[in-house]
């Protein structure tokens, strides 16, 4: 049977994976291949390895109603990854992490991306279970927009408080990487950073990702943060209550095993390497010692911030109650 555009935009078997040029990469999936995809960007794990390319003007003419999705935002380095994979049961509501195409839709702040980004995004195996996203940093500053789209989404802003951020961000090379290639990439929301070290970039990131999440819950009103250190220290009720929250259909049952399996005793981006929440903690230690003249140096920048003392207030108040 020929392939429909109804099916494209109805199926999550069909998924929009990338854009490429003036094209839109469509790759094939089920529910095993969403399961084991830690990510769907490039390291995507497909059901077979066919690709489908169609022209976006094809499809953007023809974009339905994005149907209710829930979210998580997140700061990076901050936990996302295990939340998410936590979240992920198969028999419930599918969890798509840091789909590509999305943030290749904030990166050249196109709408008709983004409108066709979260229709695809919205795509449903179970009509009674939103899809959850798991977005990735550069959507952060798209915020005002998908809130807009729909203002009854369900969403958590999960966030470090600022030094154990300054710790996660700053704590190694390709860590300090991927901060100067980010908000390079982000200066059309930003500003240009050039003149910033790493320490001042970082508290920097920190400040404008909490201001986003800030004025969205003000746009959202189903938006509730979450501390990670909460969510690793005491994952069980923090799991229970986002699954609620976020409408998903997950049991305490299921979530008390993922939190007892390898899952939470292994590094969630990484399943071969063995991490849990004392050695995350040893780390840091480890790490404040290492990197103390860039840690007083962002934290001086970001005290002299005039609204960080309200960024923490407002963070603190619209936390997800377990």
């Amino acid at each position: 049977m020929a392939l429909t555009f109804d099916d494209l935009f109805t199926s999550p078997d069909h998924y929009l994976q990338s854009f490429e040029a003036d094209h839109a990469t469509f790759v094939p999936m089920d529910r095993a291949a969403y399961h084991r995809s830690i990510f769907l960007d490039r390291r995507i794990s497909p059901a077979h390895e066919e690709r489908l390319a169609i022209p976006v003007d094809a499809l953007v003419p023809r974009i339905p109603p994005a149907q209710p999705t829930s979210w998580i935002f997140h700061m990076a380095h901050c936990g996302s990854t295990l939340l998410a994979r936590a979240l992920d049961d198969p028999r419930a509501g599918l969890v798509l992490r840091e789909p590509l195409a999305l943030r290749q839709s904030a990166i050249r702040r196109d709408g008709a991306l983004l409108r066709l980004s979260l229709a695809m995004a919205s795509k449903r195996y179970r009509p009674d279970a939103p899809t959850l996203v798991k977005a990735n940093v550069p959507v952060n500053f798209l915020l005002p927009d998908i809130a807009a789209a729909d203002t009854t989404a369900r969403a958590i802003l999960l966030y470090l408080p600022l030094r154990p951020y300054l710790l996660a961000i700053l704590r190694n090379e390709d860590h300090r990487v991927w901060l100067r290639n980010v908000t390079t990439q982000l200066a059309p929301y930003l500003g240009d950073w050039s003149a910033y070290g790493d320490a001042q970039r970082a508290a920097a990131l920190w400040v404008a990702q909490a201001t986003a999440f800030a004025e969205t819950l003000a746009a959202l009103p189903k938006a509730r943060t979450l501390n990670a250190e909460v969510f690793f220290a005491d994952p069980v009720p923090v799991l229970t209550a986002a699954a609620v929250h976020l409408g998903l259909p997950n049991d305490r049952a299921a979530l008390e095993r993922a939190v007892a399996g390898p899952l939470f005793s292994t590094y969630s981006k990484n399943p071969g390497v063995a991490f849990d929440n004392a050695a995350r903690l040893a780390r840091e230690a480890a790490v404040a010692a290492a990197i103390a003249p860039d840690l007083a140096i962002a934290e001086d920048w970001a005290a002299r911030h005039p609204a960080r003392a309200a960024l923490d207030a407002a963070l603190a108040n619209a936390a997800l109650s377990r």
